[in-house]
């Protein structure tokens, strides 16, 4: 090898060095970004019963029933406030009003629709969702 060539390979070995050293730089950089994105915890907890009927016993809680009316006259938890999920206007203007940073526990007949609205709140900046797993159904079967 002559000197241009062994100068040539110098540089071309620094350059893949400096390019393999940014390539590992930028993936560890984007792995950090992309743990912390992951990492965000969502608002949203699926709880059992126990650990449902608990929490919501906190102060500031807001317990919410989700169902119609005649859902909630047919039988609902002691201190629930029914706010329909399915009327839409309705369950927005509610929560409008409310402070995003208090607990809110949901429920609904089977699960579904406090599920629902959970993602909805969730959306609007609600940081504490709880979410009743199985409804209440679900406790009338305990």
């Amino acid at each position: 090898m002559n000197q241009i060539q062994l100068l040539i390979s110098h540089q071309l070995i620094a350059r893949l060095t400096m390019t393999r050293s940014f390539f590992i730089l930028s993936c560890a950089l984007f792995g950090m970004w992309c743990s912390k994105v992951n990492a965000q915890e969502s608002a949203l907890t699926r709880l059992d019963s126990i650990a449902f009927l608990e929490g919501a016993k906190e102060k500031n809680a807001l317990l919410i029933d989700v169902r119609t009316k005649t859902e909630f006259k047919q039988g609902h938890l002691k201190g629930a406030k029914q706010v329909d999920f399915l009327q839409p206007e309705k369950f927005e203007s509610f929560f409008k009003r409310k402070d995003t940073l208090e607990p809110v526990y949901l429920y609904c007949r089977s699960g579904n629709r406090s599920q629902k609205a959970a993602k909805y709140l969730e959306s609007i900046g609600f940081k504490k969702i709880y979410d009743l797993k199985g409804g209440y159904m679900g406790l009338q079967r305990k």
